[in-house]
């Protein structure tokens, strides 16, 4: 308290010449209408400048949490997408109906699980993809992978409680069927090593109609991936001397440079086929 009032003692004239500064000051924008008009225009830009400092730092972190709910809606949306349900076939047949339950409704046939990449490559003759979620959260092996544009990314290949491991299309195995969306031709899709999001596809017959930017979707072929989905656009086309097919480059929709968010598909008849399959290989 003692050190208060030395300082003051010491400080009296330039405290009170600060003091009288502030009360004139105050008189001015009080009294004048044109100052307190001027000061009030430069207080409303000083606080929104910083208003919106303030709303940008506090945005950047809450963007994991912006990006988690988003994910979350997302699913939630492809989960409802018409392609997801198939109606069953019914045959000209006159039969008695002895179930309770009408059986031509809708019924799902993919459900879609949103899940984090936290390991990706691109460099290599052979790309994986890890994803935060394993067997706990659904993940089997066989499930296809879609990104946030519901472009093809790859297939589930291995997984453990907690992780999957995904067969990207920028890996020398991965051998997709992909088919021409104007003219319906169906091929494989193979990548050759070279560029990254540059994928090769084969078996397109040279009577095929096909231009440069013409789209290639997933055939529906396999329980991995539902009809239609974008798989890239036409780059460039080259005649095979040796064959009657083309070999078509094409960019891949989805961009594994910068793949953050993913999305799995379950197929709900993906067991059934498996299983009548194996039993086809098992036979001698």
């Amino acid at each position: 308290m003692r050190n208060i009032f030395l300082f003051i003692s010491r400080h009296f004239n330039f405290l009170f010449f600060l003091f009288l500064q502030v009360l004139s000051v105050y008189f001015i924008l009080d009294y004048s209408k044109y100052h307190h008009a001027a000061f009030g225009n430069i207080a409303n830009n000083v606080t929104g400048h910083i208003n919106s400092r303030y709303f940008e730092v506090q945005k950047y972190f809450f963007l994991k949490k912006a990006n988690d709910s988003l994910l979350k809606a997302n699913e939630e949306l492809y989960n409802k997408l018409k392609i997801n349900y198939s109606i069953p076939l019914t045959a000209p047949k006159s039969t008695v109906d002895s179930i309770k339950v009408d059986s031509l409704q809708n019924y799902r046939k993919f459900r879609y699980l949103s899940a984090t990449v936290i390991s990706n490559a691109v460099s290599t003759n052979s790309n994986y993809l890890v994803l935060s979620k394993g067997t706990t959260s659904g993940v089997k092996e066989g499930m296809g992978v879609v990104d946030p544009n519901n472009s093809v990314v790859g297939i589930v290949t291995e997984v453990n409680k907690k992780y999957a491991v995904v067969m990207s299309l920028l890996h020398k195995d991965s051998h997709i069927s992909g088919k021409l969306l104007k003219t319906g031709e169906t091929g494989t899709l193979m990548w050759d090593g070279e560029i990254p999001n540059i994928v090769t596809l084969l078996g397109i017959p040279k009577s095929a109609k096909i231009v440069k930017g013409d789209s290639i979707i997933s055939s529906g072929f396999s329980t991995a991936f539902p009809k239609g989905m974008k798989i890239g656009n036409v780059e460039a086309i080259y005649k095979e001397k040796s064959t009657n097919f083309f070999r078509v480059k094409f960019r891949t929709a989805c961009n594994f440079y910068n793949l953050q968010y993913v999305y799995l598909i379950e197929n709900v008849d993906q067991d059934g086929v498996n299983e009548i399959i194996n039993n086809i290989k098992a036979q001698p």
